[in-house]
C-alpha cells in the first residue's frame, strides 16, 4: 500500500462515511464521526482488497479500479454498522 493509496483511503473513507449516513434509511443514533471513522477503515481496506484482486494501484494518477473498490466497501460497511447501531436502540415491550 503506497501513501497516496492511504491518502486516498483516508479521504475517500471520509466522503463516503459522511455520505452513507444520508444513503441508509431510516432514522441513525449513530454521531457522524462514528461514520466516518467506519468509511476510513472500509476504504483502507477496500485498498487491500484492490491489490489483493489484482488491481494495480501503482498507475501514474487516479487508480479508478481501486477508488471503485474503496466507495463499494465503504458504502457496504456504513450500511451495516448502521443498521447494527439502529437495532441496538430499539427496544420491544
Amino acid at each position: 500500500m503506497t501513501v497516496t493509496g492511504i491518502i486516498t483511503a483516508l479521504i475517500v473513507g471520509l466522503i463516503v462515511g459522511a455520505l452513507g449516513r444520508l444513503v441508509v434509511p431510516g432514522r441513525q443514533d449513530m454521531p457522524i464521526w462514528l461514520h466516518m471513522l467506519v468509511g476510513v477503515g472500509a476504504a483502507l481496506l477496500g485498498t487491500v482488497l484492490a491489490q489483493a484482486i489484482g488491481i494495480s494501484t501503482d498507475t501514474p494518477g487516479v487508480d479508478w479500479g481501486e477508488l471503485l473498490v474503496q466507495v463499494v466497501v465503504a458504502a457496504i460497511a456504513v450500511a451495516i454498522v448502521a443498521s447494527i447501531g439502529g437495532r441496538r436502540g430499539v427496544t420491544h415491550r
